[in-house]
């Protein structure tokens, strides 16, 4: 996906631009970028890869080469960035986050306009970064270019721009499906993704964007240049799997959400008298596991961690090219106590399941580590439509999500036109897909989430939050 940190202030702010970014890397591996502007020196820019370095380690002999008073910074799962630009609106900084899914179609709108080019990558393919960029350079001023990219793209897009002046300018997507928070200390003010990036570098809660909010950030405040909108749809994944256990959105912490969404589950699954006997309930690392302790305390059974990740030298089991050797850094990286696994009954609480190719391997090194049952939960419903709005990594097409390949097995095409019933464990489609996928996976029993309970968790109103991956609904 991706995150970003900005500040500026009265005093260098290089350390903070580089720590702030680097608590961002759990939302990317392949580009980190850092940009310093000095009001004597210009702008001094490093792009790098990270995809077999952390950003930290990628970018600590550089610093020496970087001063001055503000900055931007970024974690990218896509194009190289924070970018370069000059134009009719001077010269700027701009790192985004977000998807543009009609690139194509602006891209030849853009050119129809004779005289109109961008830099292509060795791909072929336009940095979705610079497209942004062209269309916000379509108007006379920043914050029209802003609300004009927005409008025309589909998808999403929340950005930082640094400016000559040494102001950023912030802006959450047009419904808010990411954050973007502002953080304050003496004689600076930041800006970030993640809330506890910048409590780590001593600054306190300011403010957080509404949706298609423009903000624009100095050294001694902020103020809103364009007002938030009205509707708002925040990405639920982020308190299920995206979001950092200390991080806050719209006030909701994402590590008492995940201990509360097991609890929930846990209370659904004994009113309905389901909850089966077994000796553990265990967490898949790294982030099943508050989903799974607020299981266990709420069930009563046991919480214990029949397996661990090794990580410090394969921190990514997706980082090699290779699918082969991934498949083995994974296998590689589980760490078994055996103690806690032979002759056991365990159930399992996972964040998700998406495609289900490492889950298959993990049930396989449990029942040959001497496991007796093998019960897995999933903390949100099945994933039935891939998004269209967030650049996650969840594969090329529907079909390849685990509950949708199911159904197309059970049903064909005509599955697909009952995905909400499929998607409700209760009814008699939903308990046709547990437990074909029970069988194809060796699981002793299957549940998921449902979609009112992982929304109760949250505890947001219903409408502010986007389910699309779950339910298909705009």
């Amino acid at each position: 996906m991706g995150g970003f940190f900005g500040a500026v202030a009265h005093q260098d702010v290089t350390l903070d631009i580089f720590f702030g970014v680097d608590y961002h890397s759990h939302l990317g591996t392949r580009r980190g970028g850092m940009l310093i502007h000095d009001q004597q020196d210009g702008f001094q820019r490093q792009i790098h890869s990270i995809e077999n370095t952390p950003f930290r380690t990628r970018f600590e002999d550089d610093l020496p080469g970087f001063h001055g008073q503000s900055g931007i910074g970024c974690i990218s799962d896509t194009d190289p960035q924070p970018l370069l630009v000059r134009s009719h609106l001077g010269l700027y900084a701009i790192t985004t986050v977000g998807i543009i899914n009609n690139a194509e179609q602006l891209i030849q709108k853009y050119f129809s306009d004779h005289g109109h080019q961008f830099m292509a990558m060795s791909s072929g393919k336009v940095n979705s970064t610079e497209l942004a960029a062209a269309l916000i350079n379509q108007k006379d001023n920043l914050v029209d270019g802003i609300l004009h990219a927005q409008k025309e793209i589909q998808g999403s897009l929340t950005l930082l721009i640094l400016t000559e002046k040494g102001e950023i300018i912030a802006a959450r997507d047009r419904v808010g499906r990411l954050p973007v928070l502002i953080g304050q200390k003496e004689g600076a003010h930041c800006v970030s993704f993640e809330s506890f990036a910048y409590h780590k570098l001593g600054y306190i809660d300011a403010y957080e964007l509404g949706p298609q909010e423009i903000v624009r950030i100095t050294a001694d405040g902020f103020e809103t240049l364009s007002p938030a909108g009205k509707e708002m749809k925040i990405c639920a994944f982020l308190w299920t799997y995206y979001g950092y256990p200390n991080s806050n959105y719209q006030g909701i912490n994402v590590e008492v959400m995940r201990y509360r969404n097991g609890e929930i589950m846990a209370r659904d699954e004994i009113s309905r008298g389901a909850l089966p006997k077994v000796d553990y309930v265990a967490g898949v690392p790294d982030s099943g596991l508050p989903h799974a302790i607020g299981f266990a305390n709420r069930s009563g059974k046991p919480f214990a961690r029949p397996f661990v990740k090794y990580t410090p030298t394969w921190p990514r089991s997706f980082m090699p090219a290779n699918q082969e050797v991934r498949n083995q850094v994974a296998k590689m990286k589980q760490i078994p106590v055996p103690e806690l696994i032979e002759g056991k009954k365990l159930l399992f609480v996972d964040d998700s399941i998406v495609r289900g190719t490492q889950l298959r391997e993990t049930v396989e090194f449990l029942y040959e580590s001497g496991a007796e049952e093998v019960h897995m939960r999933s903390a949100c419903p099945p994933i039935m439509y891939s998004c269209k709005y967030l650049n996650f990594s969840r594969g090329n097409s529907d079909m390849d999500l685990l509950a949708r390949r199911t159904v197309q097995e059970l049903e064909g095409d005509e599955g697909q036109q009952h995905l909400e019933e499929y998607a409700d464990g209760t009814s008699e489609r939903g308990q046709c897909m547990l437990k074909t996928i029970c069988e194809k996976f060796g699981f002793t029993s299957l549940g998921y989430q449902s979609l009112d309970g992982l929304l109760e968790a949250i505890g947001l109103d219903r409408d502010k939050v986007c389910t699309y991956c779950w339910s298909g609904k705009e």
